[in-house]
C-alpha cells in the first residue's frame, strides 16, 4: 500500500482535527515531491471541506482546474463552497428593506 492510499484509508476514518491536520501535512509534503498530484489536492480538499475550512479547499480545487481546466467536478466544488460561503458570510440585518426578505436573492 502506498503512503497516499494509506493517508486516504486515514482520512476517511478520521475525526479529530489534529488528525487531520496531521494528514494535510502529509498530503503538502507528498504534493511536493510527486508528479502525479490530481487525486492529492483532491484529497487534501476534502479535508480541508471536513475541517470547515473552505477558503483552503476552494483554493486546491482550483489547483486543481489549473492542472487539468475541464476538471468539472472541480469546478462544481468551487461554486458548491462560494455558495456556502456567500450564505454564511450574509448579514440579514445589513438591508434596510424591511418589505422583502434580504438574505434571499
Amino acid at each position: 500500500m502506498s503512503l497516499f492510499q494509506e493517508i486516504e484509508r486515514q482520512a476517511q476514518q478520521a475525526t479529530d482535527p489534529q488528525s487531520l491536520h496531521y494528514l494535510i501535512e502529509q498530503l503538502t509534503t507528498l504534493i511536493a515531491q510527486s508528479d502525479e498530484v490530481v487525486d492529492m489536492f483532491r484529497l487534501r480538499a476534502a479535508i480541508w471541506v471536513k475541517l470547515d475550512e473552505k477558503g483552503k479547499a476552494i483554493n486546491d480545487y482550483r489547483e486543481l482546474l489549473v492542472l487539468n481546466p475541464e476538471d468539472e467536478e472541480a469546478a462544481m466544488q468551487i461554486q458548491f463552497l462560494q455558495t456556502i460561503l456567500r450564505y454564511n458570510n450574509t448579514d440579514i440585518y445589513a438591508n434596510p428593506n424591511t418589505n422583502m426578505d434580504p438574505w434571499l436573492e
